[in-house]
């Protein structure tokens, strides 16, 4: 599971003293920079384990371009010829509309918008892209026609979710169909069961279903064959246990085999000791309807040994945390087994993490996994830096925030209510509690993602206002957590608006799991919408009533999840998390845009660059900066296409 960073305070910004982390603006996205501080204190060895695993996690970009979209890499292929070979005028207006189009489809990874999921539309006319373009075909009738592929990830409930979803993991399967042939893999007594279906394509041929495996060998075999090359080099430079673990990645990676892959995730989780670490593989199912299927991503990283302090606390009383949980106590963890945490900075972000980035990860995903061997949680502070420095002074709190006590609680206490949060989401929210017998955590669907996150969303609310926080020193004062008590209920209600297209629904899942939790507790008197100066504001009337009400809602998604209620979590989904009030959203969006923000951010990534002695062998690893976001696209697709 990951957090994605939401709260639009900390995403955008345009004042000079911001400037320098900027790299492109374009729509409604920024890219920025971020710094790899303490990498050249790094020895040697651990400098080249980076450098071959960031190259791996490049050379998977293609996979998840793919995976979104049957048809992606042909468009992009089709767009990037016409943009580098264009000789006309890079002012006229039809090419610069052109222009932002790429670029928004660079950084979502193909042609829907890597949030709200809806396809692009182009705003440069047919005919100039006919001049351009004469013989695109099928591909031109793909960009245009909005209602071909109109949608990557369909959650309407009512719908055959796979019908009206676009992303590239079914091919001529109903979604009845899907479910069928992996409800007939589970043994309702494994209590082990692998992760059947998470690398792998089902299609139907002559009647038939039938998996087409990501292996070397099998489907994504060019892209797989480059990234195990990567993972090896990578390997003679590991030592102990993380040398035995990337040796396990890339038997997973030659046989596709789920078990290996299982096997390869304990070795994982328990490796607790190495520095430098990483994320690939197939991990996160976000992108699939169905909630099965994984994307490809990677994120290289070492640990930030001042800054992890505060996560290790967090992680070495996780006992108490669960014990004293507002959950039912037949759903806690009567031993809480392997929960390790660190703040890292992150190195390299690749495919699905890439240049839209998490702030915070926790894995493996499987819950007997969790149960029997624990979890590592992540929170990546270079990121969160970045996002932070990128914000300063953009008008954000003065526009949207009413009361003075909550803006200077924002300003001095945000910042670590924030990466507090993520700490208490990612290293204890999804490793905590436990299903009923009988229950394998698959039972919410298309509704799972948001419902876990929602759960370690309470969690982490819940335990950021408690005294025992102040009690291990984490925060001095319940302000830290009234901070972002504020700023969390005010981006479920209101700010995360600014996200979504006129007229559209909700429809990523942690975006869902934010609506979700605000309004069943605005629906409670927890937080009100006032209006002031024909302006509405969210407000929090009374903080510990918030927390009480936090914590009756994360007894129910715990009780909800472990006992596989789908119906309770679809009426708590669909009637608190989809739906948006059309009035308050124009509002919202008139406010945004006044302010000149855009509500998402991403990154280019820095490069890394060998030095040779004499004898050619290699005595430095430099880490450079400054490639813009057009240059490295350029040269990803040139150095880095595999498909």
């Amino acid at each position: 599971m990951k957090i994605i960073l939401a709260i639009a305070m900390l995403l955008c910004a345009l004042p000079a003293d911001a400037q320098s982390w900027i790299v492109d603006r374009f729509d409604d996205v920024k890219v920025l920079r971020y710094e790899v501080d303490g990498f050249e204190e790094l020895p040697l060895e651990e400098k080249l384990l980076v450098y071959y695993l960031s190259e791996a996690a490049v050379y998977g970009r293609d996979i998840v371009w793919d995976q979104n979209f049957r048809h992606n890499l042909a468009i992009r292929n089709l767009l990037e010829g016409i943009y580098f070979s264009y000789t006309g005028d890079r002012s006229d207006a039809d090419f610069v509309a052109f222009e932002t189009y790429l670029k928004k489809v660079w950084f979502a990874n193909g042609i829907h918008h890597h949030y709200s999921m809806a396809k692009f539309v182009p705003k440069f006319s047919e005919t100039w892209f006919d001049g351009v373009a004469p013989a695109a075909g099928h591909l031109k009738e793909i960009i245009f026609n909005p209602e071909l592929y109109p949608m990557r990830v369909n959650q309407a409930a009512g719908e055959d979710l796979l019908a009206t979803s676009a992303m590239n993991y079914y091919e001529g399967v109903t979604q009845a169909e899907a479910e069928s042939f992996y409800a007939a893999m589970v043994d309702p007594s494994d209590k082990t069961p692998m992760s059947y279906g998470l690398n792998s394509k089902l299609v139907k041929e002559n009647g038939k279903l039938s998996e087409q495996v990501w292996r070397v060998g099998g489907m994504y075999d060019r892209a797989l064959f480059r990234i195990v090359d990567c993972l090896e080099k990578a390997a003679k430079y590991a030592r102990g246990d993380q040398k035995r673990t990337i040796e396990l990645l890339v038997e997973y990676y030659k046989s596709g085999d789920l078990h290996t892959f299982d096997r390869f995730n304990i070795a994982w989780v328990e490796d607790t000791a190495s520095r430098v670490d990483f994320v690939n593989g197939f991990t996160e199912t976000y992108g699939d309807p169905l909630g099965r299927k994984a994307s490809w991503e990677s994120v290289v990283n070492f640990k930030d040994l001042n800054a992890t302090r505060r996560s290790e606390i967090i992680s070495d009383n996780a006992q108490w945390f669960e014990d004293n949980s507002p959950v039912a106590p037949q759903f806690r963890k009567p031993v809480v087994k392997g929960v390790s945490a660190k703040v890292i900075t992150a190195a390299m972000l690749g495919g699905d993490c890439y240049p839209a980035t998490p702030i915070g990860i926790n894995l493996p995903n499987a819950d007997w996994i969790r149960r029997d061997h624990g979890s590592k949680s992540v929170t990546i502070e270079n990121i969160t830096y970045a996002y932070d420095q990128a914000a300063k002074g953009n008008g954000f709190q003065e526009e949207f925030v009413l009361r003075n006590e909550d803006r200077e609680r924002m300003t001095r206490w945000g910042s670590l209510g924030g990466n507090l949060h993520t700490d208490l989401h990612e290293c204890l929210g999804h490793g905590s509690g436990r299903l009923a017998p009988g229950v394998k955590g698959d039972e919410m669907k298309q509704y799972g993602s948001a419902i876990e996150e929602a759960r370690a969303d309470l969690f982490a609310l819940y335990y950021i206002a408690d005294p025992k926080m102040v009690e291990l020193g984490l925060i001095p004062t319940l302000d830290v957590a009234w901070a972002e008590y504020a700023s969390y209920m005010m981006n479920g209600l209101m700010t995360q608006m600014a996200r979504i297209e006129v007229g559209a629904n909700i429809e990523e899942s942690h975006m869902r799991n934010r609506a979700a939790v605000a309004n069943w507790c605005y629906e409670r008197g927890g937080v009100e919408i006032v209006q002031q100066g024909g302006k509405r504001y969210v407000v929090v009337p009374d903080f510990e009533k918030l927390r009480e009400l936090v914590g009756e809602l994360l007894g129910e998604v715990q009780r909800i999840k472990s006992t596989g209620d789908f119906e309770a979590g679809k009426n708590f989904i669909e009637n608190y998390g989809v739906k948006v009030d059309r009035e308050l959203h124009a509002e919202v969006l008139e406010r945004y845009n006044s302010l000149g923000l855009a509500p998402y951010s991403g990154f280019v990534n820095p490069r890394y660059e060998l030095v040779l002695d004499r004898n050619g062998s290699p005595e430095d690893v430099v880490v450079v900066y400054g490639e813009s976001y057009v240059d490295q696209m350029k040269r990803y697709g040139s150095d880095y296409g595999t498909l």
